[in-house]
């Protein structure tokens, strides 16, 4: 099976953190293919980091996953903080931009993300704000399926929630192998089955990570272990039914030097060249 979208990058791609900034500003041939940021962490720094941050993005394709932005929430989008996220995609050249499918702020922010109840009330209602929100970028966004602990609210499965609020938002997917895989466990469902009900035309790129195992059936989504080999099989099903989609590795906590992470980085590239070898003649 050969399947080729008008991906907003290609490859391999690493998130980046300021625990190896410095060693990537250094090291311009390091065999990475695009890299994302969380805009909230750079959106006002000038000067030097500015500068920096832009040697990069000009290196480099560039996508962004936003952290903040409390698509499900009951608080007013913030437009003046959209407004300087437009300015700083057009300033980087940012290729996507993407965001939880879920709400992380009531009278502040929480810190987390809290999954929105899966209920055609909640579809509609997310789905409005990421119109308005793509009206103000001017683009397409992306949202993620995101890893929770406790059942919301459900008048239809996750699967079917988030792909009525793709259909009705008209918007892309980021789809997560290792969210997918830990609430697979956690929830008693089957990560197979749900990966290949995601839409293949409506998929961006992919995320892979690593998580915790607290008990058989209790997975964490820590993104501080090395991937797990279950998500790396969910990995290369997903290829298999998906098509080779850009796929970036993300690290936030216990970040190892960048060597060892460029391992990682390498058997995605694997995965991808062994689909190649596969699917193109």
């Amino acid at each position: 099976m050969s399947i080729q979208y008008d991906y907003p990058v290609e490859g391999v791609g690493l998130g980046l953190r300021r625990d190896f900034f410095d060693e990537l500003l250094a090291t311009p041939d390091l065999e990475i293919d695009f890299m994302e940021l969380a805009p909230e962490n750079w959106l006002k720094f000038g000067g030097r980091q500015g500068r920096q941050l832009r040697t990069l993005t000009e290196r480099l394709p560039f996508v962004c996953h936003g952290l903040s932005l409390d698509l499900g929430g009951i608080q007013p989008l913030n437009e003046t903080y959209l407004h300087s996220l437009k300015k700083f995609f057009n300033e980087h050249d940012i290729r996507a931009y993407t965001e939880h499918l879920s709400y992380c702020g009531d009278s502040g922010h929480l810190y987390d993300l809290m999954p929105i109840p899966f209920t055609e009330e909640a579809v509609f209602y997310v789905a409005d704000r990421i119109r308005r929100v793509q009206d103000i970028l001017e683009r397409k966004i992306g949202i993620e399926n995101v890893s929770f602990y406790a059942m919301p609210s459900q008048e239809m499965t996750e699967k079917e929630f988030i792909n009525a609020v793709l259909q009705e938002a008209d918007c892309g997917l980021l789809f997560d192998v290792n969210n997918t895989y830990v609430n697979s466990i956690n929830h008693q469902y089957d990560a197979e089955a749900y990966m290949q009900e995601m839409p293949s035309e409506r998929i961006m790129y992919l995320h892979m990570a690593g998580h915790f195992d607290e008990a058989d059936d209790l997975k964490i989504d820590t993104h501080g272990q090395p991937v797990k080999e279950q998500v790396w099989s969910l990995l290369e099903k997903t290829y298999q039914q998906h098509g080779l989609v850009p796929t970036l590795l993300e690290r936030d906590f216990n970040i190892p030097p960048l060597p060892e992470l460029m391992l990682e980085v390498e058997q995605i590239r694997s995965y991808q060249t062994a689909w190649r070898q596969q699917n193109v003649t």
